[in-house]
């Protein structure tokens, strides 16, 4: 193992020197294919090949300006494809880097938050449940580890991981914590040599595979109709020489060889849009994917509202009290002049606080939450009670540690001899002596819409504290009280509710919190009002079908549900004819997220997990900015389809002299030749292209249910060759 002091870590001077001596910890950037290769293969793929031809023929009969023209745009289009795939390569690595990897590490003896990329090899990093191993580990210290492998071994059941054990850049640790120190970075790593040999192409997205079909199918079109018009050419005692001419000039004009990059460049240019709005794109496909969504299956907490918890009331016993203060700022007080309720609620945000791993820290002239928000409000109310945890933990360190497990919903930790522990009630209470009145303190408060969680505790006996097993530790536990959180919803939230309402897109509350607390949210923010269709995880039907029709409701809340609750109901909802969009940031929520249509993880409170397998990161964690994200992905999808009718339409009017001159039997001589056919191909295709997939949505986009028809349909079709009917009313 690499030398380091495993209480204080590595000195910032020494981690400076590394950093500069070993480069950042990233992963070495594959070269990609050069600028040249890319622009020949502008000029070799499919529609290309087949005005090549065309200029081929065109040259051997004898036509070198038609050949000409025809290499001109087959030259400008490959140009036009390769800058906007530069740009979409531009955009996507932009994209990329609004999301840094974060990493706590001990340095000089105190925790700080750095980028991963500034880890050296030395380094002492703290690991908890759903955080990512950003570099190659040998643990020194792990309580209740587990550490999924699947990234790199393909095994998808996690294993433990004890002190002594390696953990790789690229895992994730699922449950517990640890302490590990970093023996190798960026292209040293394990994940490094993989990704080497798993280098290779990205599949395309499904979109451009429809647009590939729906061009494919226009191509064999446009050469059909120019072995139609050599045909009657020939049958109308034509030149073979100028029906030839006629035949690959309608050909080449028909050919829609600027879709596939404009498709693409529009997508790109939504995703850098939605990072404008705090969305970011993590998959090209998910941007038009997002307009059709009919259904979101929202989080509450840091969604819904602020995820900034404040403690502001305490139930004990003795007496109930408020708490003075706000967010995670320390300043503050416990409002109580009684001493037995002040000495009370002391003893109770003590045992609170050692039961939690979150903490609050000053940055940027603000406090801000270290690690879970509950316990940094947890730490905030400790703070204001007159304790300083951190030397708390130094007095008197932990024994043993019972992470916290979203099964039991409680975690504990054995201090000296005794049993401290924190949870939700439904998971704490029924482990306590019984109080009369602690049913009407819960009530009170979560009918108040306080997020409420219990505190516990008890004295160890005889032997030795650390062989205690968690069993053992969490019974005949005596209860300190409960603690009151406010987690104020957010502005705009309601007005973001009534928009999916009008645009046709359902929206239900998923949440693991109390019944009455998420009730209370969901009529706070308009989501529900009057009686309020709400369902327990615990009561969900076991059958998808009975399952989709129960919550395939506007409004429903969904309450104490487990990750496991919302695999199923993303699929029964899926089953129905739904687009879901999933939130989740807990390593358990992965499955859901990719089940999901769109996975939509929290950018500020999510695990890695979480945001690995989502479609959509929120940079802000707000619930107004998934209705952002909707709306340009209508935007998009709107673009998409109003390229390809004017497209088409362009086309067929290009074709337009050459059927007036077919259905007159040739007395009607053409218009336009077709040089200047092929010159207004160039003008109107291409270069029009750019300004019609740049619009942005329009304001009625958001009015009445997602357009979920075809690219290329009936509408589009009677669209693009309505062109025609006045050439029929002229004719006949």
């Amino acid at each position: 193992m690499v030398a380091t002091d495993t209480v204080s870590g590595l000195r910032a001077d020494a981690a400076a020197e590394r950093l500069r001596r070993d480069g950042p910890n990233a992963l070495p950037v594959a070269r990609g294919v050069s600028w040249f290769r890319r622009l020949v293969g502008q000029l070799v793929h499919f529609f290309a090949v087949m005005l090549w031809v065309a200029a081929v023929l065109a040259a051997i009969a004898g036509l070198p300006q038609l050949s000409a023209a025809i290499v001109a745009v087959v030259v400008l289009n490959a140009v036009f494809a390769f800058v906007q795939e530069r740009r979409a390569d531009r955009a996507a690595a932009g994209l990329r880097d609004l999301l840094p990897r974060r990493a706590f590490v001990i340095r000089d003896g105190g925790v700080v938050e750095i980028a991963a990329a500034e880890l050296v090899v030395g380094d002492l990093v703290l690991l908890e449940a759903g955080g990512r191993v950003s570099a190659d580990l040998e643990i020194v210290e792990a309580h209740a580890a587990r550490v999924d492998t699947s990234t790199l071994t393909g095994e998808s059941d996690p294993s433990s991981l004890e002190a002594g054990d390696r953990a790789f850049a690229g895992t994730f640790l699922t449950e517990g914590e640890a302490r590990g120190v970093v023996t190798a970075t960026g292209g040293r790593t394990r994940l490094a040599e993989i990704a080497r040999l798993a280098s290779g192409p990205s599949p395309s997205p499904p979109l451009v595979g429809e647009i590939r079909r729906v061009v494919r199918t226009i191509s064999v079109v446009a050469v059909a109709v120019g072995i139609g018009f050599f045909a009657i050419s020939l049958a109308l005692g034509s030149d073979p020489d100028e029906g030839f001419l006629f035949a690959v000039g309608v050909t080449v004009a028909l050919v829609p060889e600027a879709l596939l990059p404009t498709v693409t460049l529009s997508l790109a240019i939504g995703a850098q849009r939605m990072s404008a709005r705090h969305a970011l794109v993590r998959r090209l496909e998910a941007v038009e994917t997002l307009g059709s969504t009919t259904f979101i299956c929202t989080d509450k907490t840091g969604t819904l509202t602020h995820n900034e918890l404040t403690a502001v009331e305490v139930w004990t016993p003795l007496g109930r009290t408020g708490v003075e203060g706000s967010g995670y700022d320390p300043s503050g007080r416990i409002a109580t002049a009684d001493p037995r309720v002040l000495a009370a609620v002391i003893r109770l945000a003590r045992v609170a606080a050692r039961c939690s791993t979150g903490r609050v820290m000053r940055h940027g002239g603000r406090w801000i939450a270290l690690g879970d928000p509950l316990d940094a409000a947890v730490d905030a109310l400790a703070r204001r009670a007159g304790l300083d945890p951190e030397a708390d933990r130094v007095a008197h360190p932990d024994v043993r540690r019972f992470p916290f497990d979203p099964r039991r919903r409680r975690m504990s930790v054995v201090v000296d001899h005794e049993v401290f522990v924190k949870g939700a009630s439904d998971g704490l209470l029924p482990l306590c002596d019984p109080d009369p009145n602690v049913d009407a303190a819960l009530t009170d408060m979560a009918e108040r819409g306080l997020r409420v969680i219990a505190v516990a505790a008890r004295a160890i006996g005889g032997g030795d504290p650390a062989s205690i097993e968690r069993d053992d530790a969490e019974r005949g536990l005596e209860l300190l009280g409960l603690v009151g959180l406010r987690d104020p919803p957010r502005a705009h939230v309601a007005a973001s509710i009534q928009a999916c309402r009008d645009a046709g897109v359902k929206v239900a509350m998923v949440t693991g919190d109390h019944p009455r607390t998420a009730v209370a949210v969901a009529r706070e923010t308009g989501l529900a009002a009057g009686e309020v269709a709400v369902v327990e995880g615990a009561h969900l039907p076991s059958g998808d079908e009975a399952l989709g029709e129960l919550v395939d409701r506007d409004g429903v809340v969904l309450a104490r549900i487990e990750p496991e609750d919302k695999l199923r109901i993303a699929r029964a909802l899926r089953a129905r004819g739904h687009v879901v969009a999933m939130t989740g940031d807990g390593v358990n929520d992965a499955p859901a997220l990719r089940e999901a249509d769109i996975g939509i993880a929290m950018g500020r409170s999510g695990t890695d997990v979480a945001r690995e397998a989502a479609d959509l990161v929120l940079l802000d964690d707000d619930f107004a900015t998934i209705v952002a994200a909707v709306e340009h992905g209508r935007g998009i999808y709107a673009n998409v389809r109003r390229f390809l009718t004017y497209h088409l339409t362009d086309n067929v009017a290009e074709v337009t002299p050459f059927v007036v001159w077919a259905l007159s039997g040739g007395s009607i001589p053409l218009a336009l030749g077709v040089l200047q056919i092929l010159a207004l191909d160039i003008g109107t295709d291409t270069l029009s292209a750019t300004a019609l997939v740049a619009e942005r949505p329009e304001s009625r986009v958001m009015d009445g249910p997602p357009d979920r028809a075809r690219l290329l349909n009936r509408e589009v079709a009677r669209r693009a060759f309505g062109v025609l009917r006045p050439v029929e009313a002229l004719l006949t």
